[in-house]
């Protein structure tokens, strides 16, 4: 090393006994495995053994104040941020451990400190990739499973984590602006904050700080912890009531610390450790709703658990619960700490992102400044959506329809996704401002920039009058702080994903030269205009994510979703919730009525649901008796795109076994899917339209996809076990429907086989055999 000021900085930062606990630990693994504790006995020991030996030192090695001050031997900004580096390509399984060897027989040997941090520098020098370049929307790799897919499910956490992990997909972290990005708008966040870490300093407040908090647990035992963290929290909440610039900036925020205590509002039981809410005059014993939690936390006793198998996924459950809770939400910020170390995270419609790691004990502003703005940030900064505005205890958004403004009230909350990365699809209804009979349909959702818009493709259904499809009314890009509401410039503020500690270029696919059509917008709000093609070029659709698969029709960029918003005129109830059985036959065969509508005007709908088939019952409501809605996955046949129509998209439990296996989807995959409705729908609802609870059929909603294809091919294929699955699984309301739902399955599944070629008298036929269904006097018969 003949850099001088290294050589200052190793020579002022002795490591002395700083690796003692790594060789206890590399003394415990080779009694374990017989071996002599030398430097050679690496030859003998098992790969995992030597992987998390190589983990235990680099925590050690990042523990070193000398870590924080040595300069980087790359792109990083010190050489801690090279151990973060080395840390996540050693955790990967594709690492080769051999770089790391002379690194931990200098460890071992207990070599002097110059020789040791030179083979620091060697085994960062091997894990520091070149510059990488942005992955283009064509090097996408296509993922299927989403969490918002579930239906009728028992969301048993095993599942939920393996979706959860696919919706998500790489999860970036290490990010070094992340910090000003989204806690530098906080009012007077920083002087407060050295304020109080001034107290802690001089011990004369706040928890006194020397050489690391008083108080903190050091084995960080995770209860400790708790009691530890919630009394400095609380220290510093009353801190900040104090001195607020704001008075109105009083939120009324408290520490949430019960992590044996499930919160309610989950599908499964679901705690949290630890984490912000409101209502500060909440007793420790009152109980929690995830509507109140306003940043989850994650805490880990072992600084190991910083990774995304463990510390990174729970946070992320706890983020979806949050968001599934909240209807205005478009982010969630969050935090873990595991160890002394913490991280905060935001979760939003493309995934989630972290902050560097840092020392709790070695950067105690940091730590103040962060907890302090997580107490002081506004909604806004906290991820709500401030175009949802508030008066008179009404809810309401305000829209430039035809010249003038309109107000529109929101009457309650139809739909929310229970997701975090997709499409996330909120619906309301609601009502033009002293028109209350007047009623509408508010949906809010996340696309593709580069997919064709929900509100074009409406408004040109509208126009061309198809029947039983939910009709325009009017349609916008949401816009805040005058920008549109995208993940990469809005949310993230640009934010360089590949600047992450961990960031990987994705593997490529073959490309495609289709180009993209687009269509006029109607109907938007002067403000809310269409982003230009630089700004489209510059964004492309995520990885593993969401139930549609991605376009491949964007140039180069970031993956990225925009906030849309329509609004439509037909208003209706899921059509599980008939009031009656033949009123369940009449709607579906309405919607198959506008599904035809819709592949004649040349478009085809592509995600046929249980929750996107209405039925209106209500005589005084004008909308169509029954319809289709949800267009976000749909696409123009003859656009001359052969991407629009590959690619497997839909609900899982009711994709077509065709579309699981791959096949370009076609109106015929969509018209088998309103089979599997009906069948979904005899088995899991009861008369009062109630969900019956979780069913064998639960497995479809987490199922692999060729998996899930071969359990609907046994399903179908044979009428006598047809026969007795249905008797057997039907719920006793639908029992009566029986011979009905073979009767369709033997005209979607001739000879129990899909159908190979496209048939569109499939229309009439099924419509037919569920008009004859209605007539059956046993489905008359109490219903």
């Amino acid at each position: 090393m003949d850099d001088p000021l290294r050589s200052k900085i190793i020579k002022d930062n002795p490591i002395g006994n700083g690796l003692d606990a790594f060789r206890k630990s590399f003394v415990s693994v080779c009694e374990g495995a017989g071996a002599s504790c030398t430097p050679d006995a690496l030859q003998h020991l098992r790969q995992e053994d030597i992987q998390n030996l190589a983990l235990d030192l680099l925590s050690a090695l990042q523990s070193l104040r000398a870590s924080r001050l040595l300069g980087s031997s790359g792109r990083g900004k010190n050489l801690f941020s090279d151990l973060s580096r080395l840390n996540f390509a050693i955790n990967s399984d594709d690492f080769n451990l051999d770089h790391i060897e002379p690194l931990l027989r200098s460890a071992i040997a207990d070599e002097p400190d110059n020789a040791l941090w030179k083979q620091v520098y060697d085994a960062a020098a091997e894990s520091t990739p070149p510059p990488r370049p942005i992955a283009s929307s064509l090097q996408q790799t296509p993922w299927l499973r989403n969490t918002s897919s579930f239906a009728n499910s028992s969301e048993h956490r095993k599942h939920v984590d393996d979706v959860l992990k696919e919706e998500l997909g790489p999860m970036y972290v290490g990010l070094r602006n992340f910090h000003d990005t989204y806690f530098g708008g906080v009012v007077n966040l920083e002087s407060a904050s050295r304020a109080f870490f001034e107290q802690c300093l001089e011990g004369s407040g706040g928890p006194k700080f020397q050489d690391g908090w008083e108080g903190w647990p050091r084995d960080a035992n995770q209860d400790d912890v708790l009691s530890w963290f919630a009394a400095f929290s609380e220290k510093l909440a009353a801190f900040a009531d104090g001195h607020q610039p704001i008075p109105t900036r009083r939120y009324g925020r408290r520490p949430l610390a019960k992590p044996n205590e499930p919160i309610d509002g989950s599908v499964g039981r679901r705690k949290m450790d630890v984490g912000f809410m409101t209502d500060a005059q909440a007793r420790k014993d009152s109980r929690c709703h995830w509507s109140q939690i306003l940043v989850p936390g994650e805490l880990k006793s072992n600084p190991s658990a910083d990774k995304a198998s463990e510390a990174w996924l729970d946070l992320g459950r706890y983020a979806r619960e949050v968001l599934a809770a909240q209807d205005t939400r478009r982010f969630v910020l969050g935090f873990t700490i595991c160890g002394p170390f913490m991280r905060v995270w935001a979760f939003d419609r493309v995934g989630g992102i972290a902050s560097e790691q840092f020392d709790i004990n070695n950067d105690g502003y940091r730590f103040v400044f962060t907890v302090l703005g997580f107490l002081w940030m506004s909604e806004e900064e906290l991820g709500f959506d401030p175009t949802i505005l508030t008066a008179n205890h009404e809810r309401f958004i305000e829209i430039e329809r035809n010249g003038s403004t309109e107000r529109i009230i929101i009457d309650e909350v139809m739909l929310r996704a229970r997701c975090i990365a997709g499409r996330a699809t909120t619906c309301w209804k609601a009502h033009p401002e002293g028109h209350p009979g007047m009623l509408l349909v508010i949906k809010d959702s996340w696309q593709y920039p580069e997919r064709d818009e929900e509100g074009d493709l409406l408004y040109e259904v509208t126009d061309k009058g198809v029947v039983n499809v939910a009709r325009h009314y009017y349609h916008e890009t949401v816009q805040i702080r005058e920008t549109d509401d995208d993940v990469w410039n809005n949310v993230r503020r640009g934010l360089d994903i590949t600047a992450a500690t961990n960031y990987r270029p994705r593997r490529p696919v073959p490309p495609s030269d289709m180009p993209r059509t687009d269509v006029p917008r109607k109907g938007r709000t002067s403000s809310s205009r269409k982003r230009p093609s630089s700004q489209a070029d510059s964004s492309l659709p995520p990885s593993k994510r969401s139930c549609s698969v991605s376009p491949t029709k964007a140039t180069s960029g970031l993956p990225n979703r925009v906030h849309r918003r329509i609004i439509i005129r037909d208003y209706g109830k899921p059509i599980y919730k008939a009031t009656s059985r033949s009123a369940l036959l009449a709607a579906l065969a309405g919607c198959i009525e506008g599904h035809n509508g819709l592949r004649k005007a040349g478009i085809l709908h592509r995600d046929i649901s249980i929750n996107n088939l209405l039925i209106n019952e209500d005589k005084d409501n004008p909308s169509w008796s029954s319809f289709l809605i949800d267009l976000d996955l749909a696409i123009r046949e003859q656009r001359g795109s052969v991407s629009g129509a590959k690619g497997k998209t839909g609900t899982r439990a009711f994709m077509a076994i065709g579309a699981l296996l791959g096949e370009q989807h076609s109106f015929m995959h969509d018209l088998e899917s309103f089979f599997w409705v009906l069948f979904w729908i005899c088995i899991h609802y009861d008369m009062n339209g109630r969900d019956v609870g979780p069913t064998e059929f639960d497995s479809w909603n987490y199922e692999n996809d060729d998996g899930l294809a071969e359990k609907k091919k046994g399903v179908i294929a044979d009428e006598e076990d047809f026969l007795n699955k249905a008797e057997k699984n039907f719920s006793p309301y639908y029992q009566s429907l029986i011979p009905w739902v073979n009767r369709l399955r033997r005209r979607v599944f001739p000879n129990g086989r899909r159908w190979k070629r496209q048939e569109p008298e499939l229309y009439p036929s099924m419509k037919k055999i569920l008009n004859d269904a209605r007539k059956d006097s046993e489905v008359l018969v109490d219903g």
